[in-house]
């Protein structure tokens, strides 16, 4: 492959990563798909529905990841998520602070997005204070911190820390095997459960769950097989083209909005280039516009007082800080890491569920002492 071909299909990737996104985004406008909505609607109203559609959402995604990899369409073993290094103390520490400055916060990355597509002023101040903070954590002063703490904690396996690889190892199966096996298990158990719930067979709610998770295994070929190139005619070895970490990448909202600031501020140098992961935050932000404006629905929004802003500030710091610890946040890990049934990813998760749940405890609380 010559070097106008190597272009021509890199034009390809961002352009498909960037309309799946879009598809991201209009359906999370239209259906109010969102974690922490979900948790909140537990916690306060005993409420699972967007619970559910938040575990279909994975159901699919799992399933579509691993038919890829039995398929051979994709490689399990070169996503972001491979890896023999099970970083726990990371993932648990920063999936903690995600989960607690996303109800700060008003929402994860990925509603940041989408709310600011609906017309969120205050969602821009967090956009920007989220990416200086992951970015920082990335590599700047807070990323000392990280590096000479959370990371220095992990365990080390010989193959991948996942469950594939670990069932493969018991019940000699190859990863792919074992993988797949797993998420039909898991997959439609958590996709029947899903069904199983009171009036969850609605348009919005199925939309959400199918669409969603449908988006994440697109996302996963366009970056693990469409942007495939076996030998890079410039390092003569094997690349996923337009992705910041040189992996196999799906849809994350943490590490790549700090890459859009970046991007945004240095858009002189040449050597800062769109990637998977940059159209990817403009994608979401354009498609919740899209529904929004066709709807009617777009409103601009601003912070109500002080204690409003201080909290959206903590929140977006505490945000970036922990998704980059944690290598993802509630899409990032919560979808996208967790379809490949990674161990780390699953450690991410329970933690930004369980520092979900402090945070809105502590509001309660918060709530009751100044009555």
């Amino acid at each position: 492959m010559d070097i106008s071909a190597l272009n021509a299909l890199t034009t390809q990737v961002l352009w498909a990563a960037f309309i799946l996104a879009v598809l991201f985004g209009a359906i999370a406008q239209r259906t109010h798909f969102c974690t922490m909505g979900a948790v909140s609607d537990i916690v306060n109203m005993g409420d699972w529905t967007r619970m559910r559609m938040w575990g279909m959402a994975i159901g699919v995604a799992m399933i579509g990841f691993y038919s890829m990899a039995a398929a051979g369409l994709i490689d399990a073993s070169k996503t972001l998520y491979a890896s023999g290094r099970f970083i726990w103390l990371s993932a648990l520490v920063g999936g903690f602070l995600f989960g607690f400055g996303m109800v700060l916060a008003s929402g994860c990355g990925s509603k940041t997005l989408v709310r600011i597509g609906g017309g969120s002023l205050k969602s821009v101040v967090v956009f920007v204070v989220m990416g200086v903070a992951a970015f920082a954590t990335l590599k700047g002063i807070t990323a000392v911190v990280r590096v000479a703490t959370v990371d220095r904690v992990a365990v080390d396996f010989a193959s991948n820390a996942s469950l594939p690889n670990w069932l493969a190892a018991a019940a000699g199966l190859s990863p792919v095997s074992a993988g797949l096996v797993l998420a039909l298990v898991l997959g439609l158990g958590l996709m029947l459960w899903a069904l199983a719930g009171r009036d969850f067979l609605r348009l919005d709610n199925l939309l959400a769950g199918l669409g969603i998770g449908a988006v994440i295994v697109g996302m996963w070929w366009v970056s693990g097989h469409l942007a495939y190139v076996a030998e890079h005619p410039e390092t003569l070895q094997e690349a996923f083209l337009a992705t910041n970490s040189g992996r196999a990448e799906a849809l994350s909202f943490v590490s790549p909005v700090a890459y859009t600031i970046d991007w945004f501020m240095f858009f002189s140098d040449k050597s800062k280039l769109l990637t998977i992961g940059i159209v990817s935050v403009f994608g979401v932000v354009v498609g919740s516009a899209i529904y929004s404006v066709a709807t009617r629905s777009f409103r601009w929004e601003g912070f109500r007082d002080a204690e409003d802003t201080a909290n959206h500030l903590v929140g977006a710091v505490l945000m970036g800080v922990g998704g980059v610890c944690a290598m993802g946040c509630t899409i990032g890990q919560g979808l996208s890491g967790i379809s490949t049934l990674s161990a780390t990813s699953i450690v991410a998760v329970a933690a930004i569920l369980a520092g979900c749940v402090a945070s809105l405890k502590y509001q309660v609380w918060r709530l009751e002492r100044s009555i």
